[in-house]
């Protein structure tokens, strides 16, 4: 066979699998494809390879499989031991938002309109009261996430002004985020104080005045310094700033709703806590909060008024799937008592170690069974879970997993890249020359097990 019996797109489109194809792409992915399985063939006959003995079907099927390519954005198992994972999207929602979450998608919502006067409304509105009741704040407001919320309350407070901020709690949180830069982009001044293990109440006495906008408070939240330190705390501060007239910004980072040492945790301070000695305070909601991407602003109804007439409000503002999403997170924790059976961040916090060690004895022949054709071990093992997402870092919760060992020594790396690979992919983490798959994140057996069975496939 030689070039001539190239079939044409023309051709190729007008059978039925191109008729198909059409159907599952759409005619221009489908002819583009198409035209680019028919150069791809013209290419290797002319470099010497055989004409196959359907060209047609050597076509679709090269456009098949350029089409049908799996989309890297889909669900994965998160088997890192780490529960917030950034790079796999951080908290999972708990079933009452995802559907407040897709009854927003399909319909319109009264978002902003006020359905008693007939007249236009405010989105926070569906928050605020919300975030009034758990954490006793004059009023809140709400913006895409906490980094949003730190840059609009300086620049709200400090813009053109200075903002007074402890050389050790100058962070860096992700690739991006560092303090000083945010200060900047806010239009404030950054005016360090003390030194990067000990502040005192006289650095920040000495340092607030005519041109002070705020006095910021970072909770380090991602690092811990240890030894010979000192901070001032909250409460102290507050009263510091208070004297001097200028408004306290305490950004709490992760931030959390509940008293977290219940679950046998370190205790951090909660939002209520942090607004009784602040006059703003700012933290996250998928972080320990367990919802969706967001960043809350709660304190004096005053700030709060001025941080929602600033122009840059609306360049941060929430759609109303994430308002929808986080009004349902939001309503959950007005009945703690069943949080950990319907939050799945606090589920997978409060899990005991003996739990888990159950769920990998169960899971081990189904899994050694899967890995057996490939020449690869697997053993039930102990491991450390972490929060994740810069939430208690120093922190670890004790937890089980599965081993995945092999003779080779790049088998860890060969048995990642094969589980990532799957339809469903499963993200691990290497450790002690094993691949670890932390159990403490899965709920279901059945879905690691399904994921598995891709191997076969």
């Amino acid at each position: 066979m030689s070039l001539r019996d190239l079939p044409s797109v023309d051709r190729i489109l007008g059978s039925s699998a191109g008729a198909t194809l059409v159907e599952s792409y759409g005619k221009a992915r489908a002819t583009d494809a198409i035209r680019k399985g028919v150069d791809a063939l013209r290419s290797d006959v002319l470099q010497g390879a055989d004409m196959p003995a359907d060209p047609g079907a050597s076509v679709l099927e090269f456009a098949h499989n350029m089409l049908k390519r799996p989309d890297p954005l889909r669900p994965c198992l998160n088997l890192t031991g780490t529960i917030l994972h950034t790079n796999l999207g951080r908290a999972i929602l708990p079933e009452e938002a995802v559907r407040a979450a897709s009854d927003a998608m399909r319909n319109a919502l009264a978002l902003e309109f006020d359905l008693q006067g007939g007249g236009r409304g405010a989105r926070d509105d569906h928050l605020r009261g919300l975030l009034r009741e758990l954490t006793g704040a004059e009023d809140a407001t709400v913006v895409n996430n906490n980094a949003a919320a730190v840059l609009l309350s300086l620049n709200t407070l400090a813009a053109g002004r200075e903002a007074v901020v402890s050389r050790g709690e100058l962070i860096e949180i992700g690739g991006a985020f560092r303090i000083p830069d945010i200060m900047a982009r806010a239009g404030a001044r950054l005016v360090e104080i003390g030194t990067t293990n000990r502040t005192h109440a006289k650095d920040y006495r000495a340092s607030i005045g005519d041109a002070t906008g705020a006095v910021l408070k970072v909770h380090t939240s991602n690092y811990r310094i240890e030894g010979f330190t000192h901070e001032v705390a909250a409460p102290e501060l507050h009263q510091i700033a208070k004297a001097a007239g200028v408004p306290l910004l305490n950004d709490l980072g992760s931030g959390s709703l509940i008293d977290l040492s219940r679950y046998g945790m370190r205790r951090e301070p909660t939002a209520a806590e942090a607004v009784t000695n602040a006059d703003l305070v700012t933290f996250s909601g998928d972080k320990l909060l367990g919802g969706p991407q967001a960043g809350f602003i709660v304190g004096r109804a005053d700030l709060i008024a001025r941080i929602n007439a600033n122009p840059m409000k609306r360049a941060m503002r929430l759609d109303k799937i994430r308002i929808a999403a986080l009004s349902a997170v939001l309503k959950l924790y007005l009945d703690p008592d069943r949080l950990t059976q319907r939050l799945p961040t606090l589920r997978m916090l409060a899990r005991q170690q003996s739990e888990i060690v159950a769920q990998a004895q169960r899971l081990l022949p189904e899994v050694a069974g899967a890995m057996r054709g490939l020449g690869y071990d697997v053993r039930v093992t102990e491991c450390e879970s972490q929060v994740g997402s810069g939430a208690l870092p120093t922190d670890t919760l004790p937890s089980a997993g599965l081993a995945l060992t092999g003779v080779s020594g790049s088998a860890p790396d060969d048995i990642a890249t094969l589980l990532r690979g799957l339809p469903v992919p499963v993200i691990g983490h290497i450790s002690g020359g094993a691949l670890i798959l932390d159990l403490r994140a899965l709920d279901e057996d059945d879905a690691l097990v399904s994921a598995l069975a891709g191997i076969a496939r």
